[in-house]
Order: structure tokens, then sequence, then C-alpha cells
């Protein structure tokens, strides 16, 4: 139903570009809202302005997108970057940063070109979901400092680490997540390192809403369809939901959780045992898309497995099933970009695209959105004017300076 709505409203301008329809507008002339406090969120009593001396928001301000503009070769979304949800509340409200309006412009290649080398990147920000919140990597962008000994974080004062063993966000920082699983670094970035839940909710995509706790969850039943399209990565490439069609090329072989090709490198499904051995070694993904040698000199090599540093602690805790004897495309749906080619609803051609992963209970799984490295060239980004001639493909009329042309 929602996404029905939204794709009349950007049809009626004569468009069917998925770059272009896919937006979540439905909720753009509305005001964002926050639970700062668990009692605020038991109460229902939501707030459209806040403070905590930092992060200050003293006007409403509306929910993400908030104009789409194009061109020949790019896509222009101009978002608050908040939520449609209530947002929070946030570590039962002692998490010291709250969401503010940013007031971005972010461009998206229209014809996104396939890499022609091994270009190995440290994301951090990955793209942009279609709600018009911004989309952030697995790692929560500290490692492992082979110097003090520890793990870097926010409040050791020892810097971000050697990124050689890159911390994995959910795992580190996971107590942060609000409902719809998202945070706010301190400059009050709201942003997911994993699945949007709440967006899936709002597109329809097989997730429940439990008014009693406000949060939620995966449905019980079995999928009866594609997922949507959840955002846009930087190469212009979409990311869909965690549910695909059986037979990649065929729309007719019905829909199931696609599987992702990692795994831990616990000693089962071919790959190597950290516990046992150390964290010795990078993944053979990793030393691959580096170019550099999986073998760690002693000075490289992380913790041992410990009750301190789990399983799954690290993003380099991670095996490729490709790199374990297994086989894409009959063991595993997901390549090690956590994509594949295929047809979609959108796409009836074809098309690269990218699945948000969970595994078979509804949790987030590694790499929740995607690997390492983009499929294609990563030009989209944040810019701080539009410098062409453009087509106005949506605004939000209740925001009286975009409906006035600032």
């Amino acid at each position: 139903m929602f996404a029905a709505a939204i794709l009349g409203l950007l049809v009626t301008n004569g468009f069917a570009d998925p770059q272009l329809t896919s937006w979540f507008t439905l909720d753009s002339g509305k005001f964002a809202q926050i639970y700062r406090t668990p009692a605020e969120k038991s109460a229902d009593k939501p707030v459209t302005t806040w403070s905590n001396g930092r992060n200050s928001q003293p006007q409403p301000a509306y929910c993400g997108v908030q104009a789409i503009l194009s061109s020949s070769n790019w896509i222009y979304i101009r978002s608050t970057g908040l939520g449609s949800q209530i947002m929070g509340p946030w570590q039962n409200g002692r998490f010291p940063n709250l969401p503010i309006d940013q007031h971005f412009i972010f461009a998206i290649p229209r014809h996104p070109a396939v890499q022609t080398g091994n270009r190995f990147n440290r994301l951090n920000e990955i793209g942009m979901f279609v709600d018009g919140v911004r989309m952030f990597d697995a790692g929560d962008a500290f490692s492992y400092s082979h110097q003090a000994g520890r793990d870097a974080d926010p409040r050791a004062g020892i810097g971000q680490g050697d990124h050689i063993w890159n911390r994995d966000a959910l795992v580190n920082e996971g107590q942060t997540f609000d409902a719809a699983l998202a945070h706010q670094q301190n400059w009050g970035t709201y942003h997911y390192h994993v699945e949007p839940i709440a967006l899936r909710y709002l597109l329809g995509d097989h997730v429940d809403f439990d008014p009693a706790t406000k949060t939620y969850g995966e449905s019980k039943s079995a999928p009866t369809k594609h997922s949507p399209i959840l955002g846009w990565m930087q190469d212009g490439y979409p990311i869909y939901g965690p549910f695909g069609f059986s037979n990649p090329t065929n729309p007719a072989s019905g829909v199931r959780r696609m599987v992702s090709g990692f795994v831990l490198r616990d000693g089962r499904n071919g790959a190597d045992d950290l516990a046992a051995n150390g964290r010795k070694t990078l993944p053979e993904w990793d030393a691959r898309e580096q170019n550099c040698l999986a073998i760690l000199k002693n000075s490289e090599a992380g913790p041992a497995v410990s009750e301190w540093y789990p399983l799954g602690h690290y993003l380099e805790d991670y095996a490729y099933l490709g790199d374990c004897g297994k086989t894409l495309g009959k063991d595993f749906d997901l390549d090690e970009l956590n994509g594949r080619w295929c047809v979609t609803p959108e796409f009836p051609q074809g098309t690269y695209a990218y699945f948000t992963t969970i595994n078979a209970d509804g949790q987030p799984i590694y790499p929740y959105a995607m690997g390492r490295r983009y499929h294609g060239n990563p030009v989209g980004q944040l810019v701080n004017r539009i410098g062409e001639v453009v087509t106005t493909n949506f605004v939000n009329t209740a925001n009286k300076n975009l409906a006035a042309g600032n």
C-alpha cells in the first residue's frame, strides 16, 4: 500500500525509472519525532524538538527525502537524514548523541559502471536508504590497537587503531541502536549499519510492528513477494531487502531469504578455526581485496578469541564461502560484495543488486548490506550544491523553502 502510494506520486510526472520512483516520500511532509527516554516511549509521547546541549533540534524538521532532482547522469536527493518512524530512545536514554537535521544533498550516478580494477575501500558511508537516511558499512570505524594492546573505541583516546582487525558495529555498538536498528554519531547523523527494519515495515517487506512494545520483528509467515528496493549504493546499484527470487534469472521461481556468502571462522563450513589457531591470518577475501599477504606478522596478529574478543567481534573473523570450497548459486546466494546479478521486479532485464542479510531467525548477519568493496565505481557522494540544470521530480510542498525553489 505504501509503495503504491509513492509510485503514484512520482509516476504522475511521467517517470518509471526505479532510481526516481523507489524513494519513500509518503512522510516527507511530516515532522520527525524521537523518544528521548523509555518513559516517553512507554507513554507514547514523542517530541519534535530536542537538545542535549550539543545535538540541538530547536525547530521541528521534516522526515527524510525533501526533493528529488535529476539530470541525464545524476540523481540528487535533498534530505534531512531523519527517519519516518519515531526514532529512539537510545541506550535507555543514556546514549550521549541525538539526531539532528543534516539538510544534505546526496548525488547518485544514473549509469553505474562495473569497476575494472580491484579497488579496496575503507568504507564508512556507503549509500542512502530510500527514506533519506544514511547507510554506513559494517564497521564502527575502530579497530584493535597493537601498541595499546586493546581495542580503540570512542572513549579510549588512542585513535582508531591499526585497521587490521576492524570492529563489527552491530557487535560492538548494537546496544546503542534504537528499535529501528539505527543510531547517530556525535554530530547527529542518524544512520544504519545493518538492515533498516523500520523502513522495511513501512515498505511492506515481511516485517511486523508490535504496538504494545513499539518494536519491529521479522514476520513468522513465509515470504510471498520479492523485497523492495531499500536504498542506493554510492556506485549507483540498488540494495534490496533480504528476499529475492530463488532462481536469480527466473521471476517465477518463488522467493526466499538470500543466503549470505560469509560464515564465522570457527572450523565449520570449510573455514579455518581462529579459536584454535589464533587471529594470525586475514581471511582470503580480505587479503585478495587488499592485494596483501594473508599471513600476518606477529606484531599484526589479533587478540586471542575470548570472552572479551569473541568470534564475530571483528569483520576479519568471517570467511567467504567461495574460498571454503562452496559454490555461489548452489550453496549460497550472494558474492563477497553481498550482491548478485539477477532480475528483480524493478529490473526485469536484470541488474547487479545488493541485498541486506538476515539469518533464519530474522536477525541481521554479516556483511549486513555490503562487503568491503563496491561492484561499481563509487562516485556517488554528498555535494554542497547542484552545479547543473536539473529536472525536479519531487518536492515536499510543505517545506516552504524548497517549494519556493530555495
